[in-house]
């Protein structure tokens, strides 16, 4: 190999890669930014999945309170058509 060989970019890229691969030190701080990064991802999954549980819980609780709403008003309905039957039953005797 010519020493001009050398400085050629996929040359270099081998020779950092040995390196890393070769360099107690580097393979640590890799390890451990690699186990820094998983706990980070985990972290960020746990908090996304929680906020959604939660927003489910409250779109299920706002929608069951609609429903609930929905029946009370059409149960107040017939109550004032029964209450308005009546009257004209009186008022025609």
């Amino acid at each position: 190999m010519a020493l001009e060989d050398y400085f050629e970019s996929e040359v270099g890229i081998a020779v950092a890669a040995t390196a890393i691969a070769l360099s107690p030190q580097v393979r640590g701080w890799l390890r451990r930014g690699a186990v820094y990064g998983l706990a980070a991802a985990l972290k960020a999954g746990d908090a996304v999945s929680s906020a959604t549980r939660g927003a489910a819980a409250q779109v299920q609780n706002t929608a069951a309170a609609g429903v609930d709403a929905a029946k009370q008003t059409t149960d107040d309905a017939k109550v004032i058509a029964r209450g308005s039957k009546t009257s004209r039953s009186t008022q025609a005797e």
